[in-house]
């Protein structure tokens, strides 16, 4: 026969269980966030010199909506190398807007913006 303490130690540790597997679950996913984050990030950067014009505009996009410094001499070099105007002008524009997002980071940082 069981006792009550038996019962209620035998339920508690089930609780611990579970717990701990949902921890180990989120973290597993946490972890799987931030390797497709990565990826995509990746894959965006590599679009950027694709022979599909399309994919070159969903990548232009993409770093538009995601500004980092190491894009700006990224943008540069594309600008030097694409050759169709509509693109050229759109990634000028996008390389524009990322460095005027970046200089007013610099000013909210306290740092000199020139």
């Amino acid at each position: 026969m069981t006792t009550r303490i038996e019962y209620e130690d035998r339920r508690s540790a089930t609780g611990w269980k579970i717990a701990a597997a949902a921890l180990l679950g989120a973290a597993a996913a946490v972890g799987l966030g931030i390797y497709l984050a990565r990826d995509q990030m990746r894959r965006h950067r590599r679009e950027l010199f694709s022979p599909h014009p399309l994919r070159r505009l969903a990548a232009l996009g993409y770093l538009r909506s995601h500004p980092s410094v190491d894009d700006v001499p990224l943008l540069r070099d594309y600008l030097a190398w694409e050759e169709r105007p509509l693109l050229q002008k759109r990634a000028a524009a996008v390389l524009e807007s990322l460095e005027s997002v970046l200089a007013s980071d610099e000013v909210l940082e306290g740092g000199d913006p020139h």
